[in-house]
């Protein structure tokens, strides 16, 4: 481990942000060590790995809107450094839309290029689908909201949802399609991050941190479990969930259920989502027939159990959006913690103690926001690095 004094970062978190960090901080030449009992099995591991800020855009989340819209436009760059560097290969996308207005943005196959394989990275949009006068009522209003912001979104009426979606449930009344979304394969992104780092020889401490080391009103380290210690210039604390009880900043974990089933064939081409009994559903197809149906919103704690009624509700409202769910192969059951903040914008940047940094509190967005996170964290983001400035929170304490 470093000696006293090492000019290391030392990342806790072995999440798809925390090994993005470290990530790109081994590609600048800086010397690093991840702590992480178990990488890449905690909130990413659940996650469905939806690259979707316009069709998750709500009235009150336009900062974080901003935020996912920037990290969109980063992501075909980060997919193809870190496909060449786990010896993917090619991920055949390029980002779109970079002479558009502020907030429209896409991903694109590259001409000639194959699909991005290796992480399954995929761009063919969400499709945001209506049952009701009301549910309808409400896509409109969002789309009108999506205008005004210059965002990419095509009206369509039932029938046309259905074109595009044939299993799609008859009772489908309209909907909205966000043809820039994408989404990717989360184990796959931190599996490549891992072969990635293991590549450039880079340390990874299988342990627990239980703590901070703090010398001279500096953050010098962390404490392992059950003894030792990781000493370094500097911390970067990405635990996610797990981050409030390492330091003194307002993250707590809000409990997901998913679930993967599985098909000889793909039942969906495109990221279909809708509001069903009250509550949001979604369905993310991948490459292999995979299909990723989720999630629930619990505040429950560390609680991490998977339940009945938890798995009803997903596969009750799947059913209501797409019939043909009830006949697939159950491939996965799990339930992750996402790290959640007072305002649903993530930590980034420093955190006012000498030596500690923040890239947590990404909630439901740490898939996204990777790119961003690690953008900010090397100075290249100056401007969005303010709506994630721990100092926000400084009030509250």
């Amino acid at each position: 481990m470093p000696a006293k004094g090492a000019q290391v970062d030392v990342i806790v978190g072995g999440g798809v942000v925390g090994l993005s960090v470290a990530w790109r901080l081994a590609r600048e030449g800086r010397p690093v060590t991840v702590i992480d009992p178990a990488p890449g099995s905690g909130a990413s591991h659940a996650a469905a790995g939806m690259l979707a800020p316009v069709s998750e855009v709500t009235y009150t989340e336009a900062p974080l809107l901003r935020l996912g819209v920037a990290s969109l436009r980063r992501w075909p760059a980060f997919a193809a450094e870190l496909a060449a560097d786990a010896g993917l290969g090619t991920t055949g996308l390029e980002a779109g839309g970079q002479e558009s207005p502020e907030h429209a943005v896409g991903l694109r196959l590259a001409p000639g290029a194959p699909p991005g394989r290796g992480l399954d990275l995929r761009a063919d949009g969400t499709l945001d689908v209506a049952f009701g006068a009301d549910d309808l009522a409400a896509l409109e209003e969002l789309a009108a909201f999506m205008d005004k912001l210059g965002l990419p979104v095509e009206r369509l009426t039932g029938r046309e949802c259905r074109r595009l979606e044939p299993m799609l449930a008859p009772s489908v009344r309209g909907g909205l399609l966000a043809p820039d979304d994408a989404w990717v394969n989360p184990r796959r992104v931190t599996a490549a991050l891992l072969t990635a780092l293991e590549r450039r020889g880079v340390p990874l401490v299988r342990a627990r941190a239980t703590g901070l080391l703090h010398e001279d009103g500096a953050v010098v380290g962390v404490r392992l479990e059950p003894g030792g210690e990781v000493r370094g210039e500097r911390v970067v604390l990405a635990a996610g969930a797990w981050s409030g009880g390492l330091a003194d900043v307002p993250v707590r974990p809000v409990k997901g259920q998913i679930m993967r089933l599985r098909s000889p064939q793909p039942l969906l081409s495109r990221c279909v989502r809708g509001a069903v009994h009250g509550s949001s559903v979604y369905l993310v197809p991948r490459g292999d027939g995979e299909l990723v149906v989720g999630a629930t919103q619990e505040e429950m704690g560390f609680d991490t159990k998977v339940t009945a009624g938890g798995l009803y509700e997903l596969l009750r409202d799947a059913r209501e959006l797409v019939p043909g769910v009830t006949e697939l192969e159950v491939a996965d059951v799990v339930a992750g913690l996402r790290p959640g903040t007072p305002d649903n914008l993530p930590v980034i940047g420093p955190s006012g103690t000498p030596g500690l940094v923040y890239a947590t509190g990404h909630h439901r967005g740490g898939v996204l926001l990777a790119p961003l996170t690690t953008a900010i964290l090397l100075g290249e983001e100056s401007e969005l690095a303010a709506l994630c400035a721990p100092g926000r929170f400084r009030d509250l304490s």
